[in-house]
């Protein structure tokens, strides 16, 4: 299949895959839409159906019911081997007894290539994830950010229309895995390849995916940019599983074009903007940590201003967090950015403090 160059939205297009194993349903009716050259994220805990989904695409699971067009044409029913589509395994699957030459052309060498092809193709995937050097060594003589790399090229050698990738960085440590990201994003978007990434690992998702679907109990729940998927969650499950909040519970008091305001047993939250709801409808409020003020005087402001004491703190270098009791009993995180070396807040364990937030920080979710 050769790809037409005007095909751009929609290039990967999923429609009411249904996934059954026996009586549990693994994915259930979820639709998706994947731009060309787009980075595309399947983002969820374990069990959420994520991986099933991810299998569906590649032809190792067949669907229940549904349709996966893959350029205008339904590859649904295809076998994995006629799909123009590769897969890298968070294993990396290399091949022990090969070098990393070998590894990067064995694919190339199963189509029947012409060995002159095959050579031009390795040794551009050498260049690409820039391990030219190391052609001739075998798996066990690179470390784990190298083996990945050479995952990938082999991945990319036969230029499928479609790369996916299971949990790419999963075998890496935490500093590897943080400094191989942004790499591994730039090889992908320099051969402009369609790619659609599993992984559990909010971070991950949000620093390499340019879109992310976000899945529980085999549903897609919201799809968006990160931005808008951190800052506009559409629901309690995905502002909480993305990063941090802290979700107040409680009813709609007021509603005007313009604000809102929500009763919860904390005390009432105003927020900016209204609802178009009906008064005495159940709410939750979600506020992240990092828009909430804190300080141990009283500040000149007149709404969400809360009192608590402090219970936790914890350090992490770049930030601190507070976990603030307020009278109810209720737990609430709060961070402050360390811009300076000195501690100039003094707050510390059992300190009594005021907390607060502006009215645009907090978003309303109705589920």
């Amino acid at each position: 299949m050769n790809l037409p160059a005007a095909r751009a939205d929609g290039f990967l297009k999923v429609e009411g895959i249904v996934k059954h194993f026996d009586a549990a349903v693994a994915v259930d009716d979820v639709s998706l839409s994947v731009n060309k050259g787009e980075i595309f994220a399947l983002l969820g805990s374990s069990g959420c159906g994520k991986s099933t989904l991810l299998r569906m695409l590649a032809g190792f699971e067949k669907p229940t019911a549904g349709t996966v067009m893959l350029d205008g044409i339904d590859i649904a029913t295809f076998p994995p081997y006629e799909r123009p589509i590769n897969m890298m395994f968070q294993s990396y699957a290399l091949f022990p007894h090969l070098s990393v030459w070998d590894n990067i052309a064995f694919g190339l060498k199963r189509e029947g290539l012409p060995k002159a092809e095959i050579s031009e193709r390795v040794e551009e995937m050498l260049r690409l994830v820039q391990l030219t050097a190391f052609a001739k060594r075998k798996p066990h003589q690179l470390s784990g950010g190298q083996q990945q790399r050479v995952a990938l090229a082999r991945s990319l050698a036969k230029r499928p229309q479609l790369l996916l990738l299971d949990e790419p960085l999963g075998a890496l440590d935490k500093k590897l895995r943080e400094q191989t990201q942004f790499e591994l994003v730039n090889i992908i978007e320099s051969v402009g390849v369609t790619c659609v990434m599993v992984t559990h690992d909010q971070e991950e998702a949000m620093s390499m995916a340019s879109r992310i679907a976000v899945m529980s109990e085999g549903r897609v729940l919201q799809v968006g940019t990160p931005r808008e998927i951190y800052e506009h969650p559409n629901c309690r499950f995905v502002a909480d599983f993305i990063g941090q909040a802290n979700l107040f519970d409680g009813v709609l008091s007021l509603d005007e074009p313009d604000r809102c305001e929500i009763t919860t047993p904390e005390g009432v939250i105003h927020v900016g903007h209204g609802i178009s709801g009906t008064p005495g409808m159940a709410l939750a409020v979600a506020v992240r940590p990092e828009k909430i003020h804190i300080a141990k005087s009283r500040p000149d402001v007149l709404y969400n201003l809360f009192t608590g004491t402090v219970r936790e703190i914890a350090y992490f270098g770049s930030y601190s967090t507070f976990v603030v009791e307020m009278p109810s009993g209720k737990m609430v995180k709060v961070t402050e950015g360390n811009t300076a070396r000195q501690d100039l807040s003094h707050i510390t364990w059992n300190d009594a403090v005021f907390f607060w937030w502006s009215d645009s920080a907090a978003v309303t979710l109705t589920s």
